[in-house]
């Protein structure tokens, strides 16, 4: 399966792309927003491409060509305002599920965040992120893909230890990138998490034996 991550120059994104090139029945395709970005996961050997979320569908489609599924984990980061929340984790996500609807593309997977379903439970310091997060997940359950939406908890830069818990309402904790992005390539395949979200946390579980909690 030829894999599109969008936004894999961010932390999970590089290690996605460091997983599915080690992976014998993935291949993937790295989307960034810079030539210095792009030599230098060529010159690693990984394929990539240059397309903007702030750029057209069109465009956003064209970088698809030619790939099976689209992992969407880009993020205007912390340090940007709520314009950039806005064009980035909801408009640009929304322009990549055009897009792969456009390009013919029916795998879909959506890094989200942890409650972003329940208002109720959002946190009030990053509002806006919970906001995009929420309406960008609506759009694409709203979407014909075949989508996954994981909603992980609080990130960190710890390594990563494989095991962790799946279910569709956790309140709190937190995960390493690293088994995030152990869950992606876990999802890419497996037709328990079709058409599935869920929250995900460190736990106890190790893949796949903890996409049986969704069945």
């Amino acid at each position: 399966m030829k894999t599109l991550v969008v936004g894999a120059n961010g932390k999970i994104g590089k290690i996605l792309v460091d997983l599915l090139k080690e992976e014998d029945k993935h291949t993937v395709r790295a989307m960034v927003r810079s030539a210095e970005q792009k030599e230098a996961y060529t010159s690693q050997g990984v394929e990539a491409v240059l397309a903007d979320l702030e750029g057209s569908v069109d465009e956003l489609s064209k970088a698809m060509e030619g790939c099976d599924a689209i992992v969407f984990t880009a993020g205007s980061g912390g340090s940007t305002g709520a314009d950039k929340t806005l064009l980035i984790d909801l408009d640009g996500a929304v322009k990549t599920i055009e897009a792969a609807e456009k390009a013919g593309i029916e795998r879909f997977i959506m890094v989200s965040a942890l409650q972003a379903q329940t208002r109720e439970n959002w946190n009030e310091h990053i509002l806006p992120y919970y906001v995009a997060k929420h309406y960008a997940d609506r759009m694409l359950l709203a979407s014909k893909l075949n989508y996954t939406i994981i909603r992980p908890g609080g990130l960190t830069d710890e390594p990563g230890t494989g095991l962790v818990q799946i279910e569709e309402n956790l309140t709190r904790g937190y995960i390493p990138r690293a088994d995030v992005a152990k869950v992606i390539v876990a999802s890419l395949d497996d037709s328990r998490t079709y058409k599935r979200s869920f929250d995900l946390v460190s736990g106890e579980a190790q893949l796949p034996e903890a996409f049986n909690g969704l069945a």
